[in-house]
């Protein structure tokens, strides 16, 4: 499996796979299927996103489109985004809940109006590799991306202009390719994970890495996320391992979260901070209760 992603209730959760083209949603509660598997893309299904209402599900396809679903009904909402030119990526929600940003290996990232489905202005161009991440920040007035091209870049949605870059390269390190980042819940510091098996926090304002990196990963690093209180982070990577991390300290805590047969995607945190979800190549999606 590719994608997770929990609903702002807590109760359901969104799974994605690259074999079926599918996306199916789950009853925490129970571990059972709800309704029959969203169909519709033609290719692999990368990411899935809540809207801030928990109303509509995004979700991003190598058939080159992001595509909206009602939770309730679920049932594809209008016509499929069309505009990338290869595999769309990553797909986040402007906080308000009336925008899409996407992320595609055609190396763009583009803004989208969600009522009407059509492109807000012109790409944002600058990456030279393919886009794997993109994420709002909470005040609505940031966008960060993460790319192969091993950079990430902020940009003004308003402007369409890139106002920002960091990479480890910059911390002094081996320039790596960036695989994830995301913002803190206080939209003050970044998180990313990287080809070279670290974990790293970057002041937002400044671009400056924070502290030493967090390191214990043995392969790269896929997927970071923040818990909801933003004292811990979570990390999957592909040493088929998820670790849990002090935010203050950089250390991690307890032992590795082991079980999965092959590399970790994506690590999705419970709105209520107790449980993470997690999902990989060994075709599972597993749940961890965090203490």
């Amino acid at each position: 499996m590719l994608g997770a992603a929990w609903s702002a209730d807590g109760a359901t959760l969104v799974t994605t796979t690259a074999d079926e083209k599918t996306v199916r949603l789950w009853d925490v509660a129970t571990r059972t299927p709800i309704g029959a598997p969203l169909t519709g893309h033609t290719g692999w299904v990368g990411s899935a996103t809540w809207s801030p209402d928990g109303r509509t599900l995004a979700t991003t396809s190598a058939d080159g489109t992001v595509r909206l679903w009602d939770r309730n009904t679920l049932r594809q909402v209008g016509r499929p985004f069309t505009g990338h030119t290869d595999d769309v990526e990553s797909v986040a929600w402007s906080p308000d809940g009336t925008k899409l940003v996407t992320g595609s290996d055609d190396r763009s990232v583009q803004l989208w109006d969600v009522a009407t489905h059509q492109q807000l202005g012109t790409s944002l161009i600058g990456h030279t590799g393919k886009v794997w991440t993109v994420v709002w920040s909470p005040d609505g007035k940031s966008i960060a991306t993460a790319s192969e091209d091993k950079t990430v870049r902020l940009w003004d949605p308003a402007t369409h202009r890139q106002v920002g870059q960091l990479s480890v390269a910059d911390a002094g390190s081996r320039a790596s390719d960036m695989w994830s980042v995301v913002w803190s819940p206080d939209g003050t510091k970044l998180a990313t994970g990287s080809d070279d098996k670290t974990v790293r926090l970057w002041n937002a304002a400044t671009r400056q890495q924070i502290g030493e990196p967090f390191t214990g990963h043995t392969g790269a690093v896929w997927t970071v996320v923040w818990s909801p209180d933003g004292r811990m982070l979570a990390s999957g990577g592909n040493d088929k391992t998820v670790r849990l991390w002090d935010v203050a300290t950089h250390r991690q805590l307890g032992p590795p979260l082991t079980g999965h047969t092959n590399w970790v995607r994506c690590v999705a945190w419970s709105p209520d901070g107790r449980t993470i979800a997690t999902a990989g190549d060994d075709t599972t999606a597993r749940l961890w209760s965090v203490q």
